[in-house]
């Protein structure tokens, strides 16, 4: 696939608040990608020049924000609204290995979603969630830089080596990983043999550590992870908030540590598609 074939949709509603900076980062990097509202996917009150499809698209991507308030829990109810109205058209998309990543409040809408550790490939969206994103240990919100050791590949960090260090910034305040207590060392053992768990939270020696090095008390220091057919995403520091290497603390020249993350998935979807 040519790269000026290459279209994203980085999907919104109420809420939602980082939808801008993903799409100029796609478009900076040569792709057509743009903030697509959930309603334009099954809503006739849409002008029909504004309806989409999700087969449109070779990318979904569910950005930050406070989607829907974040009522009842981070990312329930927008995933609630996903699930009613793209699931078959989702399930598709994923097992035909189209890419989706959800960064923070999109992490938690997967995770919400079920797609999310997403460890049967015949069905990518599990009818229940298997894990979830809670409140932070800190009890409070958490913004700042944070160091992410990468663990695994996915279609998302193809580009970046297995052990680098990069920084990107947290802003949350429900990003803890927690298992069901009674499923919890099953399902952190099922991550870590399969390689799902793609970044975690270092200090600035690139060792494992407690707070405020991991910024909301995830279990084993998780950052984000992948399903096991390494096309969906979903983790909690924003890579878009550090495209640029002016966005980076040490005030670098040209692209960011986020960079990395886009740069991979338009790699993949011109090699495989």
């Amino acid at each position: 696939m040519d790269l000026d074939e290459i279209r994203v949709a980085v999907l919104r509603i109420e809420g939602t608040n980082c939808e801008d900076e993903t799409v100029k980062a796609f478009r900076n990097l040569g792709v057509y990608a743009e903030a697509v509202h959930l309603k334009q996917f099954y809503s006739d009150t849409v002008r029909e020049d504004e309806q989409r499809s999700l087969f449109d698209y070779h990318c979904l991507v569910i950005p930050g924000g406070f989607s829907a308030g974040d009522y009842v829990r981070a990312g329930a109810i927008f995933s609630a609204r996903l699930k009613s109205v793209l699931r078959s058209d989702l399930e598709v998309f994923i097992k035909e290995g189209y890419p989706v990543l959800g960064i923070c409040n999109g992490f938690q809408v997967l995770v919400e979603l079920g797609a999310l550790p997403g460890f049967d490939e015949d069905k990518p969206i599990a009818e229940k969630p298997e894990m979830t994103l809670t409140v932070n240990a800190s009890a409070r919100f958490e913004c700042r830089p944070t160091l992410l050791k990468h663990e695994n590949r996915c279609v998302f960090t193809n580009l970046l080596d297995v052990g680098n260090v990069v920084m990107f910034p947290v802003a949350h305040a429900e990003g803890r990983v927690v298992f069901p207590r009674e499923r919890e060392e099953e399902i952190l053992r099922t991550l870590i043999e399969n390689g799902q768990i793609v970044f975690r939270y270092v200090d600035e020696k690139g060792n494992y550590a407690d707070y405020p090095w991991n910024p909301n008390g995830s279990i084993y220091n998780i950052a984000g992870i992948c399903n096991v057919k390494r096309n969906v995403f979903g983790l909690m520091p924003h890579p878009e908030r550090v495209f640029w290497g002016y966005q980076h603390p040490d005030m670098r020249e040209g692209y960011g540590d986020g960079a990395v993350v886009f740069q991979s998935v338009i790699d993949y979807l011109r090699k495989n598609f």
